[in-house]
């Protein structure tokens, strides 16, 4: 007989012999909770019907860039380095055959702590509902996506849902949702929100339909940009074989996976893996996304989607074989392409990491020439990572440019100052694949260069904050095709510059150089601009400022700033400030580079978190550097501005 108390389990447990323990959160008398499961596994590929796939020839053909797991890769004998790329990290290179199967695992991979890192977004909770096979391939986009690129980039559920007028009580198989993804796309929650927080609001008539009756979901109706804010992904791959997906785990990201639950899988918690009761009874299929394995215990570690008060804080370990976990294939992909919404606090000045290239990951830079600006690119799926030039463009340029990447079609867009000190946009459109000279706007007394992001507000508004003379700043915005000014604020300010940004806070953030040598943070809460922190000294630069991933354990944590400037001896100052310390003080990290003139751009890529800066010199010419866990390193000389 099932047990339908946890008193009842633990006693049915003990009595088999079980080493896994019962959630000590629950008193005996408490009924065993069961939350939402609804897998049809009636067409889901089985283990023994799916072709062989071999992870070293994947491997062998588009080696990740992510230098962390490179690093891991070349230890095991899976990557062999032909080179050290100038970014940091391991160039791709030749791969050595796999060789027997397993060869090489390691015996424990967590994605939840790889590499000193997490890559697994939090917990979710899908309630009474049937949509774990909604919720556990969008789990294995957000990990990717922070595997790949090394962006958290939390996904909506509600995108499949809504746009598929799926009721609660409907099941599925996350093969449609992962080919629903892989054919459009999947947007984030500033798009289409979802309840999926824990413990979320479900009090509405959908998550609780009259007896009987169907209530569908909210009507689809996604911003005009929609598609510039999703992550799109290929077809996915299946992987019958044990060896396989593990090789797949430990070089490449997660899978979706697919069991059989039966009554006693809610109450399981503890280090020891869940092996089924021969008291439980079945209920149904059940899908999640795998996040590891752990051989010590010969167990698979799982995200579930049932909320953090079960399981070990959400996670479960599940034992090899059970429930049919390993009948079933498990499902995986790569070559995230993230958008670039979900990159913009990662870049700040003349470069972005687009999605172009094999990889979706180039290196688009924009540097002036003379009176011009010309548009530079670095291939970040070749092996010796080679800058290209691709066009010079404009007759007015007065400054260095400020660049993003936007949810407008995924354009690249950028603002610079002029020779008549207003400011000029031009854009690339991805549809033609030029450049568009836009309007000009703004102070006819501007001054420096300029700060320039894409924030949420509106459908996705564009902030500039450049200098004036008179020591003062102005903030103007665009909301649809108008531009306005804002307000204007601050004194003694030298540069403002491109370091404008809105933080994970919803904040928008900058720094600003001041007549006085030393750098000044201010930040808007939707309100007035506010004067922060004073820090450094002798500066008489602007400052390039992002917010990376340094400091942000979770995809609910707060950044650090970092902060690059160019200084008068020819150095480099990299400051950061720790978000994570409610005072939020200013700390100078390291000086680095010589004959430096001026930092031109500040990136955090896929690398590996790795910092990239680009730099122009006192003889005009343009250089790459790079900070990885050694250090800051000099790298290639990439052409003149001259």
């Amino acid at each position: 007989m099932s047990a339908s108390t946890y008193g009842q389990l633990r006693q049915q447990i003990a009595a088999e012999g079980l080493k896994w323990t019962v959630n000590p959160n629950f008193a005996d008398t408490d009924p065993i909770i069961h939350r939402g499961i609804g897998a049809d596994l009636s067409k889901f590929p089985q283990a023994k019907d799916v072709k062989p796939v071999d992870v070293a020839a994947l491997l062998k053909s588009m080696p990740t860039t992510n230098a962390l797991l490179r690093r891991h890769l070349v230890n095991r004998g899976l990557v062999v380095e032909s080179q050290l790329n100038t970014s940091g990290s391991s160039a791709p290179g030749a791969t050595a055959d796999l060789g027997s199967p397993g060869a090489g695992l390691p015996s424990v991979v967590d994605w939840r702590n790889r590499f000193t890192w997490n890559f697994v977004t939090s917990i979710r909770d899908q309630a009474q509902s049937e949509h774990c096979w909604i919720y556990g391939p969008t789990a294995l986009v957000e990990c990717m996506v922070r595997i790949e690129h090394c962006v958290w980039c939390d996904r909506s559920e509600g995108d499949y849902i809504e746009a598929n007028k799926v009721p609660v009580s409907q099941t599925g198989d996350p093969v449609n949702t992962l080919n629903w993804y892989a054919e459009n796309g999947v947007c984030g929650q500033d798009c289409v929100p979802w309840v999926d927080s824990d413990p979320g609001n479900r009090s509405g008539s959908y998550w609780n339909p009259p007896p009987n009756t169907t209530v569908l979901p909210p009507t689809y109706n996604p911003p005009s940009n929609r598609d510039g804010k999703t992550v799109k992904i290929p077809a996915f791959t299946a992987l019958g074989d044990i060896n396989a997906q593990k090789n797949w785990l430990d070089a490449i990201g997660p899978l979706v996976v697919c069991m059989d639950i039966y009554t006693d899988f809610q109450g399981w918690s503890g280090q020891n893996p869940y092996i089924r009761s021969a008291s439980a009874t079945y209920r149904g299929g059940h899908c999640m996304c795998v996040v590891g394995y752990d051989d010590t215990k010969n167990c698979w570690i799982v995200k579930n989607s049932w909320g953090a008060d079960l399981g070990d804080a959400g996670f479960w370990l599940i034992g090899y074989g059970q429930c049919n976990i390993d009948n079933n294939a498990k499902l995986g992909f790569q070559f995230s392409n993230p958008d670039p919404f979900t990159k913009r606090r990662h870049h700040a000045g003349g470069m972005i990491e687009s999605g172009d290239g094999a990889l979706h990951r180039n290196f688009e830079l924009l540097a002036p020439m003379g009176n011009a600006f010309t548009h530079w690119w670095r291939d970040n799926s070749a092996a010796n990572l080679p800058w290209a030039k691709a066009e010079t463009l404009a007759n007015d340029v007065s400054s260095f440019l400020t660049f993003t990447g936007t949810s407008y079609d995924r354009n690249f867009e950028t603002i610079y100052r002029t020779t008549s000190n207003n400011l000029h946009h031009w854009y690339f459109d991805q549809a033609t694949q030029k450049w568009v000279d836009g309007v000009t706007f703004g102070p006819a007394n501007a001054t420096g260069c300029v700060g320039f992001c894409e924030s949420n507000f509106g459908i996705g508004n564009f902030e500039v904050v450049v200098a004036v003379a008179g020591g003062t700043m102005e903030h103007w915005f665009r909301a649809g095709p108008n531009w306005a000014k804002s307000v204007g604020f601050g004194a003694g300010v030298l540069t403002a510059g491109p370091s404008l940004l809105q933080s994970t806070y919803g904040n928008l953030e900058l720094v600003a150089t001041l007549e006085n040598g030393q750098m000044q943070h201010w930040w808007r809460d939707g309100g007035t601009w506010k004067a922060d922190q004073v820090f450094g000294a002798g500066v008489k630069s602007h400052a390039c400022m992002i917010q990376g991933d340094f400091g942000a354990a979770t995809d609910m944590g707060n950044g650090n700033f970092e902060l690059c400037v160019a200084m008068p001896d020819g150095t480099v100052q990299h400051w950061w400030r720790n978000n994570q310390n409610p005072a939020f003080p200013w700390t100078m990290s390291a000086a680095f580079g010589s004959n430096v003139d001026f930092v031109v751009a500040l990136l955090q890529g896929s690398f590996g978190f790795n910092l990239e800066v680009i730099v122009q010199r006192k003889d005009a010419m343009l250089q790459h550097y790079w900070r990885d866990d050694g250090g800051w390193h000099a790298g290639v000389v990439i052409g003149t501005t001259a």
